[in-house]
């Protein structure tokens, strides 16, 4: 694990002097930003600034080393195409995490303010036009990250397909925040439901989509080994969302860079929640549903909820769950071998169980 976990941190450095110079490029209208910023007009600059400052304040950079490593997995030299893509996926990112900020109302975002409430600071006499400016920055990463493939150097017919996989990975996550938000209003949605929010909402993007780009980048089409990477995909993804539910409530919130609880307080009903309400009742329950969805959840709620989730053994169970995922993406890899690169493959196998073991 220990060897994948250096390969990933390696994408991840390279990728953040890449992404550096694409916005720097984006930002400036007699370079490659061209046609990116009209020439009248302050809210578009700002709007590319917060898309910016966002975008390189931090995160894993997970999706940048499924891309890079999917294209290892046929080449031992990075594809010209790779970067490109990454900035794509990345872009892609952004725009979730803007949207899902403001959708929760979430003040903080990588260890500094979210986009939204950037814009309140702003204008907090015209919280209208501050979310209205939210939604267009998360709609600008959107187009931007289907602009750097298109208007690239990548090989026509091959900048098309890579934004078919974009535009499709895109449309799903949409997709999986309006189901996100229609589970909140069914407190009995079952394990199903969860799994489905977390394949449209996440996975699409976060795992598939950089799989099958980093494919296409290295000159191979991926439809035919669609089926095993769509398994992959879910399994990780599953396990990564399982083991985000717990963070928000066993996480530390230093590393996190954000309040602990930020799921409970905005309604969402999570893993978490649907294994602790399945647990408790009573006064235990009745706990549980006055904190889910009020904005005024305490610490001291938060860490009775804590001790009742470890009492019924939810904390366990979860984390069991998470492992079990973890397991089975670990064993489809492994099927991988004698197909594809050895050093690519042992990536993909080794990568799950850091999954349910990271601290953020």
């Amino acid at each position: 694990m220990g060897a994948a976990l250096r390969r990933a941190a390696g994408h991840g450095a390279r990728f953040e002097a890449r992404f550096a110079a694409y916005f720097a490029a984006a930002a400036d209208p007699a370079g490659g930003g061209a046609g990116v910023l009209p020439g009248r007009g302050a809210f578009p600059g700002r709007a590319l600034e917060l898309v910016r400052e966002l975008s390189l304040r931090g995160g894993k950079r997970l999706r940048v080393a499924l891309l890079h490593e999917a294209a290892g997995l046929v080449t031992a030299e990075p594809p010209p195409g790779a970067d490109t893509a990454a900035v794509c996926v990345e872009l892609l990112h952004t725009h979730g995490l803007i949207h899902d900020d403001l959708i929760d109302d979430a003040p903080v975002r990588r260890g500094g303010p979210s986009t939204y409430y950037a814009y309140r600071a702003e204008f907090p006499d015209r919280p209208d036009t501050a979310r209205a400016l939210t939604v267009l920055a998360g709609d600008l990463a959107a187009f931007l990250a289907l602009r750097v493939l298109l208007t690239g150097d990548l090989p026509p017919q091959r900048a098309a397909a890579m934004a078919a996989v974009a535009a499709e990975a895109g449309a799903a996550a949409v997709n999986g925040q309006l189901i996100d938000l229609e589970r909140d209003f069914a407190p009995e949605a079952g394990t199903g439901f969860l799994h489905e929010v977390t394949e449209f909402k996440s996975t699409r993007y976060s795992v598939l989509a950089p799989l099958r780009l980093g494919l296409l980048a290295a000159g191979t089409d991926p439809a035919p080994y669609d089926a095993e990477l769509r398994g992959y995909a879910t399994a990780v993804g599953t396990a990564n969302q399982l083991h985000d539910d717990l963070l928000d409530l066993f996480g530390d919130p230093a590393v996190l860079e954000k309040p602990l609880g930020t799921d409970l307080r905005s309604g969402r009903r999570s893993y978490l929640v649907r294994a602790l309400a399945a647990a408790t009742d009573g006064t235990e329950r009745a706990l549980l549903e006055g904190a889910l969805g009020n904005p005024d959840t305490d610490d001291h709620t938060l860490d009775r909820l804590r001790r009742i989730a470890r009492a019924h053994g939810v904390e366990r169970e979860l984390r069991a769950s998470a492992a079990q995922f973890a397991r089975e993406a670990g064993a489809r890899a492994a099927t991988w071998r004698g197909r594809w690169r050895p050093e690519a493959v042992a990536f993909f196998e080794h990568l799950p169980a850091w999954s349910v073991t990271r601290d953020h």
